[in-house]
């Protein structure tokens, strides 16, 4: 008989994922790390939507308003720590923090579970927390692989973040009748802990391979608490990259208020609207692993980043133009459907690898307050609108409103994938 070869496996997996043999511990260790840090937040994901409808359909832009002035609070704090502390240790210093409070949550809903204002802190805490910790993993893959290593290699990598979020919602689902709230919050903050060891793993691989070819990331970021907008103010590259997002938000905000309406008429029980956003959860990882797995980082290779940032929007169109003939929870749940896993599949694997060629400042400070300011304010405008559109127009004028924004959506992405493909050097950021 021959010998086991231990490398064969590492070969095989090394080709089935597009992954040269020495990066195969890097895309286990980054897959692993997204998919505790989803599993953690996907938990919690069905709870917080249900949290929303039973403060009023018509009060989401309160809760929208009160998560942007958080941010408001969160990004010159991250700003004022990154500033002063090492790299390797920001990380799990800012994770332990948001354990801590999510155990302070678990802790308060078991005391006083039907207190309304407990519930609204924590879904403002929740979206914050969500952007925040998931933008600093990105930055933490983006200072990990060079630009060719991010193009062949993030797909893979955020297909961890799909099967956390599969397995966030199942948990949930089979868990949250023996344990409550409460205890779910508990489970999500071991799991949360749990992506410490592969941060670990992943910084000692990149000491291993050496510095990158492309320089290595300074250990701290200097400069003030705003450096990350300045940055952005000073970049037509990163202009660009804002619209996109805040174009993104608007679509995604009016999906969002079209769905808590047609859930809470459709399904009038508590329990059943949690069931239901759990669901859509499943549903929506479960197509998205697939596609991440196999498809994403081919399409980048083969493409170009264009391809996933137009993909989406242009399918926006017909989506909302289906919502604006019929606003029924199956077209309902058809749209969001497509709508989330075409981002989790191509629209932030894209994003992420606009950043690769930009420096390490900029990475960490420019793309977090994008994913983070620019995001949540995103959220706070197109919620106003929203609502100012349902008080003076019908609804189905929401559905065409939408179709515009996704147009145009989808030519700004047009046009920021071309010029990222078409340039090898990293773009201006001044």
């Amino acid at each position: 008989m021959t010998p086991f070869d231990g490398a064969a496996p590492i070969r095989g997996l090394a080709r089935l994922i597009v992954a040269e043999r020495e990066e195969v511990p890097a895309v286990a260790d980054g897959f692993a790390l997204f998919f505790f840090l989803f599993a953690s937040y996907f938990m919690l994901r069905p709870v917080r939507e249900t949290f929303a409808i039973a403060g009023g359909v018509d009060n989401i832009q309160w809760l929208w308003t009160g998560t942007f002035v958080a941010t408001l609070v969160v990004v010159p704090l991250y700003g004022w720590v990154a500033s002063r502390m090492e790299r390797r240790r920001l990380l799990p210093i800012l994770y332990s923090a948001s354990a801590v409070v999510m155990a302070g949550f678990s802790a308060s809903l078991a005391l006083d579970p039907d207190n309304v204002w407990i519930a609204r802190a924590f879904y403002v805490w929740l979206s914050v927390m969500n952007l925040f910790v998931i933008s600093i993993a990105w930055s933490l893959m983006a200072d990990m692989f060079e630009r060719d290593r991010g193009h062949r290699l993030f797909g893979q990598i955020a297909a961890g973040a799909s099967l956390g979020g599969l397995a966030g919602p199942l948990i949930s689902g089979l868990l949250v009748g023996t344990v409550g709230e409460p205890g779910l919050l508990l489970i999500s903050t071991a799991l949360l802990l749990t992506t410490l060891v592969f941060v670990r793993r992943l910084l000692a691989w990149r000491e291993r391979m050496g510095p990158r070819s492309d320089g290595p990331p300074p250990p701290r970021m200097s400069g003030s608490v705003w450096a990350g907008l300045t940055l952005i103010a000073r970049s037509p590259y990163l202009l660009s990259i804002s619209a996109f997002v805040l174009l993104l938000t608007t679509a995604t905000t009016f999906l969002y208020f079209e769905q808590a309406r047609i859930v809470e008429a459709t399904f009038p029980d508590r329990a059943q609207q949690t069931q239901v956003f759990a669901a859509l959860d499943v549903v929506v990882q479960a197509l998205t692993i697939g596609i991440q797995l196999f498809f994403t980082g081919r399409l980048a290779r083969r493409l170009g980043v264009t391809v996933l940032l137009v993909a989406v929007p242009a399918i926006m169109m017909f989506g909302f133009g289906l919502l604006a003939m019929a606003a029924t929870f199956p077209v309902l749940a058809f749209v969001m459907i497509v709508r989330r896993v075409g981002e989790y599949a191509l629209v932030r694997p894209g994003r992420e690898m606009l950043f690769a060629p930009l420096d390490a400042e900029t990475k960490y400070k420019a793309k977090n307050a994008i994913d983070t300011l620019v995001y949540r304010g995103g959220d706070l405008i197109s919620g106003w609108v929203y609502t100012g559109i349902v008080a003076v127009a019908s609804l189905s004028v929401v559905g065409f409103a939408g179709m515009a924004v996704a147009g145009i959506w989808a030519l700004l992405g047009f046009a920021i994938g071309r010029r990222h493909d078409r340039g090898a050097d990293a773009p201006a950021t001044h």
